[in-house]
């Protein structure tokens, strides 16, 4: 792979000399060298130096860039047509059509997550792959909550990816399932806590499960019974009658005490709004 570099001051209109650097052989060096190089040119320009046009071959042990040939001017390349080959004309319609068709840059997709409601890191961390980007998309095909959909990539699916020293496109679970989990949590049948940690890691062993079906297999779909959650919490105040007289006389910050154990006592499937809602009701009766 090569790859082009000029540098030019701060507010110049012409573009700097152009310096050619050659056969890298990955990403991460075209990388390296373009960042050298900038840096070189940069010191050179610095120093009140011109840099010339040439042709440079990048060292991945020391990284740094070695020049190569010399070419001042463009008729050094020797350009003389080709008699075999006729001119070939292309057509603004054709030029329109491959635009059209080809994928979006990352910049693109960047704006466009941003648009969705997201704020501009999230967006930046989503498109920085193209695997994680399309997997977030895919699952956003099946979601409204975008946030929520940024939140899983982000976290678990990323978390897991990172942890199996695999890409996105290796992941196993179909992003559907991811959907799925996010419309559960939405609709109450789950919190968020209970999904990724105890729903999730049983996807990954088996990915083409139904998520509904094996959050009922395991007992994980959220507890709505307003009788149920207010019995845990009747155990909760009675557990705790100093703290509910804390509570009475001000400290409000001994809720989240009252709400720990109602999980406690549930397993963790108390549904924690329906738990606020019935915990202050009692609390402030």
């Amino acid at each position: 792979c090569d790859a082009n570099v000029s540098v030019r001051l701060k507010g110049a209109e012409k573009f700097g000399q152009k310096v050619e650097v050659k056969n890298m052989n990955s990403i991460r060096n075209v990388k390296r060298a373009i960042e050298h190089e900038i840096e070189r040119q940069i010191e050179m320009l610095e120093r009140g130096e011109r840099i010339a046009q040439d042709t440079r071959s990048f060292d991945a042990l020391k990284g740094t860039t070695t020049s190569m040939r010399s070419k001042e001017e463009a008729n050094d390349y020797r350009y003389f047509p080709e008699p075999d080959l006729p001119p070939i004309i292309v057509e603004e319609k054709y030029v329109s059509d491959v635009r059209a068709a080809m994928p979006k840059l990352p910049e693109q997709l960047k704006q466009d997550f941003i648009s969705l409601g997201l704020s501009e890191y999230d967006a930046s961390i989503l498109t920085e792959e193209k695997e994680t980007a399309n997997y977030f998309q895919s699952v956003c095909s099946n979601t409204k909550n975008t946030k929520a959909a940024a939140n899983w990539v982000m976290g678990p699916v990323k978390s897991f990816c990172n942890e199996q020293a695999i890409s996105m496109n290796e992941f196993s679970v179909p992003a559907k399932t991811v959907s799925e989990l996010i419309e559960m949590i939405d609709a109450g049948g789950m919190n968020f806590s209970i999904a990724s940690q105890k729903l999730f890691p049983e996807l990954l062993k088996n990915p083409s499960a139904n998520p509904k079906q094996l959050a009922g297999e395991m007992n994980l779909i959220q507890q709505s019974d307003e009788g149920l959650i207010s019995k845990y919490i009747d155990e909760a105040l009675a557990k705790y009658p100093e703290k509910v007289a804390e509570y009475k006389g001000g400290k409000t910050g001994v809720l989240g005490l009252f709400v720990g154990e109602v999980m406690k006592l549930s397993n963790r499937r108390a549904d924690p709004k329906l738990t606020n809602k019935l915990l202050l009701e009692k609390l402030n009766s």
